[in-house]
């Protein structure tokens, strides 16, 4: 996932100088985790739950959500990516009751499913599960085209789009799977995705607060989320995206809760549990939406993350011990403050002692980028201050020497293709990588903007110079 990308140099930055008293999984020991945590890095809001086999350990909320309410068990918060192990749950519901079949083409269940490449005729609704169909973000650029508003929508872009690779050959982790998954589980039912969700996955298992959406703009105040600034929670608005199917529930730490224990009590089908937890012969780590991992001990879990840009969330069970943990947080992906939470509940069940980061995160970073923006208007300030001085002494072909200067420039306008190659083709909206950086882009903005100011003045004075 993009997450890969981007968040190493901000974990780089944050060492450890912090370590919890004797571990155990208490709920004592996981408020005093999470208020350390939250103490040291600024993060706003979270949400836990976590299960051992039938019962609930601990479900709680920490802190505030955007919109400034608390944060408890029963508060709405976005899951992202997660969704997609419930979207893979809604098609299997179908597959049990006889009106879908995994290895039959997906175009069978939805005509409509149409592309500007033949071998889409033959993906499988088990390769879109497994995102094995050929579909990725290399052929595709589903974040920065125009966005759908609706399933249905979602799927009619496609009728332009190439395949990268022959159906079930090559593994590519493509959010439009799963919103072609969700049409198709829309078409077979009858129904909005949004009600087979409720009536076959909600409320079978007690989820009652749980539910999805389409776009950004559906997102409730309590699910909204920040970007860390100078080691500051500034909240911001989620950008423009569709996600229903891909990464649109909406859940709460006491759901979650009820969710995982489903994975383990019983409650869901052992055919549908192996389908969901047996990956493809082209990923050995990505079933039917769950990753097959272990954890730095080396035991065996299931699970996946979820990404928004400003907000993120993580589920995870642990089969051996039957524990299950689910976290969302109010911060985005370039932050990936809910793996980290992740991570030192994982510490502290395995018997660990989880380390607390020193520094806000990104607060070095953001520090010296600051730091660079102020440097750079000044010396735009300078620089067109001396222009006049400047023009008089050079003439002609020396005027060439203003060409350097419209590198932040150029900078500025090719930032997402440079980082669709930085992060293997993924794709990315310029506002989308401001949100990821945002100290980064503005100074970048500021540079393209200074050095632009410098040029014109240069040039303003040069004619008025070759006039006299």
């Amino acid at each position: 996932m993009l997450r890969n990308t981007f968040t190493a140099l901000c974990l780089a930055l944050l060492p450890a100088s912090a370590h919890l008293p004797p571990p155990g999984i208490t709920p004592a020991a996981v408020d005093e985790f999470v208020a350390q945590y939250r103490e040291a890095t600024g993060l706003p809001g979270a949400a836990v739950a976590i299960t051992k086999g039938t019962e609930v350990v601990h479900a709680a909320g920490y802190g505030r959500t955007a919109a400034g309410d608390p944060v408890t068990a029963d508060t709405v918060m976005a899951v992202a990516s997660v969704s997609k192990s419930m979207t893979s749950l809604a098609v299997m519901r179908l597959v049990e009751q006889g009106k879908v079949e995994l290895d039959r083409p997906v175009r069978g269940y939805l005509p409509e499913f149409t592309m500007a490449d033949p071998r889409a005729a033959t993906i499988t609704v088990r390769q879109l599960l497994n995102q094995t169909s050929g579909m990725a973000d290399s052929t595709f650029r589903e974040k920065s085209l125009p966005q759908p508003r609706t399933l249905e929508g979602a799927v009619a872009r496609l009728r332009t789009a190439k395949l990268a690779s022959e159906p079930g050959t090559a593994f590519s982790y493509h959010n439009t799977n799963y919103q072609v998954a969700a049409r198709l589980v829309e078409v077979v039912s009858g129904r909005p995705f949004a009600a087979h969700l409720r009536s076959q996955v909600f409320a079978p298992l007690g989820m009652r607060h749980s539910t999805t959406v389409d776009t950004d703009r559906d997102l409730p105040g309590s699910a909204r989320g920040h970007l860390y600034v100078l080691g500051q929670a500034v909240a911001l608005p989620e950008p423009t995206g569709f996600g229903n199917g891909s990464g649109g529930v909406l859940s709460t730490a006491n759901d979650m809760a009820r969710w995982l224990i489903a994975q383990q009590d019983g409650s869901l089908s052992p055919a549908s549990l192996k389908e969901m937890r047996t990956p493809s012969q082209q990923d050995d780590t990505y079933a039917l939406g769950w990753s097959i991992g272990r954890t730095e001990r080396g035991t065996p879990v299931i699970e996946h993350g979820g990404d928004l840009f400003t907000s993120t969330a993580y589920q995870l069970l642990m089969p051996e011990s039957g524990y299950g943990v689910a976290v969302m947080a109010n911060t985005g992906m370039a932050f990936a403050d809910a793996d980290a939470l992740m991570d030192g509940i994982v510490d502290l069940i395995e018997g660990g002692r989880p380390e607390i980061p020193s520094l806000p995160p990104t607060l070095v970073t953001d520090l010296v980028f600051v730091l660079l923006t102020l440097a750079t208007v000044g010396l735009a300030v300078r620089g067109v201050a001396r222009s006049r001085r400047w023009s008089a002494r050079r003439t002609g072909w020396q005027r060439w020497r203003l060409l350097p200067y419209l590198a932040p420039v150029a900078l500025c306008a090719a930032v997402t293709p440079i980082f669709r190659v930085l992060a293997r083709g993924s794709d990315i909206m310029w506002v989308q990588v401001a949100y990821l950086y945002p100290t980064f882009m503005m100074w970048l903005v500021a540079a393209a903007i200074a050095c632009t100011a410098v040029v014109a003045a240069r040039l303003f004075n040069a004619v008025r110079l070759r006039r006299r």
